[in-house]
């Protein structure tokens, strides 16, 4: 395994583009499975994390990257993964992208079957829809026509592309193109699958539900399905009566049963028992035990009097950028009194499986954590996609620590990543000057 970073200056055995690269999620992943990979990513303050880790990173729009700066990717990129943002189809965003679903995927179609030609008048209907963000789901499929019709390189031979449940009918209408073969994809044919999946079922201790798509050529053999390793979280247990909750079957009631998923306490307990782990419960203990609950930032129909609530022995709610808003008590009496805890942006990231250690930087580190792709997740993914296997469970125990980084190897990347800064995004490296700074 390659040791993040080291490679700063050379790049030719990178394998893995990660478009939409944030913090690392997907990246992350790869490592603990022995793969290379460059991330692409807009926001200052994730590259700001990645450099710290070690992760090679381009600090650029995804889309400005495609057009004018393509022939930077290193040419061993045979892998194309990636999230695009998903606050415009997600159930806690604006909505703009799920009210055009069907108008998205009309734009899918124009991209295959149309011509170069079309590609601005896309461009300009995409603004239409009134969330720039809605348009870069469409970015992936971009990226693969990019490859197609550049003559020095070959066809992604795997694409592996998640977001939230409510994209599944557009990641759909991908396979059904990339398996057809047809238009701009110029009779190169794919074996393509996409489904949900729930994040506790692959031992991430939040309950959290995913839409993946994963596609490879044929000659890599036809694709498997994940198998989860954990039983599913019931969300509806508080409905139930007793009676009927004890007579539900549990992973100690039926021969060899998946194990329960994980929860937060122990999470965070593992977390916290690692060599120098920034990870400290001992505030979250009583009696030596750790027992606490915690309060959802999100009302139930806008009413906070409804807002959920988790126990330690539960798993988390999904992790969002609004983590550092949820309440952690240790009693009813501290509830009461609204004696409430929060999360640090360690054990937020632990609760989307990045190592204990992982080096946090930047600003608003805690819509980065939200942001990120769980990297246990991650790793099952992509290992069934580049290998056909699931992580061994040595892989998933050495993913629970990052290995450290150098602040040199940190500073050559961020050269890599922003050079001179003039291909940066737009004011993104623009500093704010406070009035008594900027006073004559």
């Amino acid at each position: 395994m390659n040791s993040p970073g080291t490679q700063a200056h050379h790049l030719d055995d990178v394998r893995i583009l990660d478009l939409f690269a944030g913090p690392g999620g997907l990246d992350v992943a790869a490592h603990f499975l022995g793969f290379k990979s460059i991330g692409i990513e807009w926001d200052r303050n994730a590259c700001e994390t990645r450099y710290a880790a070690g992760l090679p990173t381009i600090h650029a729009d995804v889309s400005v990257m495609r057009k004018t700066r393509f022939d930077e990717i290193p040419k061993s990129v045979d892998v194309l993964a990636g999230g695009p943002p998903c606050q415009s189809f997600s159930v806690a965003g604006n909505g703009a992208g799920r009210r055009a679903l069907d108008t998205v995927k009309e734009f899918i179609h124009r991209l295959v079957n149309g011509d170069k030609e079309d590609e601005a008048k896309i461009d300009e209907d995409l603004r239409a829809l009134g969330d720039s963000r809605t348009a870069l789901v469409l970015e992936p499929l971009r990226w693969l026509i990019k490859a197609i019709e550049t003559k020095d390189r070959d066809p992604y031979k795997v694409i592996v592309l998640e977001q939230v449940p409510a994209v599944l009918p557009l990641w759909e209408v991908y396979a059904k193109l990339l398996r057809g073969g047809e238009g701009r994809l110029e009779g190169i044919k794919y074996e393509a699958e996409c489904w949900e999946l729930k994040t506790e079922q692959f031992g991430v201790p939040q309950t959290r539900t995913r839409a993946v798509l994963v596609a490879r050529l044929p000659e890599h053999g036809a694709i498997e399905p994940l198998e989860a390793t954990h039983l599913p979280f019931d969300l509806h247990r508080g409905k139930r009566n007793v009676a009927q909750a004890d007579m539900l079957p549990t992973d100690s009631t039926i021969p060899g049963a998946k194990p329960h998923w994980i929860s937060m306490a122990e999470a965070l307990d593992a977390a916290s028992k690692e060599k120098d782990s920034p990870v400290d419960v001992s505030r979250l203990r009583t009696g030596g035990k750790m027992k606490f609950f915690v309060v959802s930032n999100y009302g139930s129909g806008g009413d906070p009097k409804n807002r959920g609530r988790r126990k330690s022995s539960e798993p988390a709610f999904t992790v969002t950028g609004k983590i550092s808003r949820n309440k952690v008590y240790k009693s009813i009496t501290e509830y009461e009194a609204d004696q409430s805890d929060r999360f640090t942006i360690p054990e937020s990231g632990v609760l989307q499986t990045f190592p204990h250690n992982f080096p946090w930087s930047g600003k608003d580190q805690a819509q980065q954590v939200g942001n990120a792709v769980p990297p246990r997740v991650g790793m099952h993914v992509l290992g069934m996609a580049l290998r056909g296997n699931a992580p061994s469970d040595e892989e998933l125990a050495a993913a629970s620590t990052w290995p450290s980084v150098s602040g040199a190897t940190t500073d050559e990347l961020r050269r890599l990543g922003c050079g001179d800064q003039s291909q940066c995004p737009p004011e993104s490296h623009k500093v704010t000057r406070s009035r008594r700074e900027s006073a004559p």
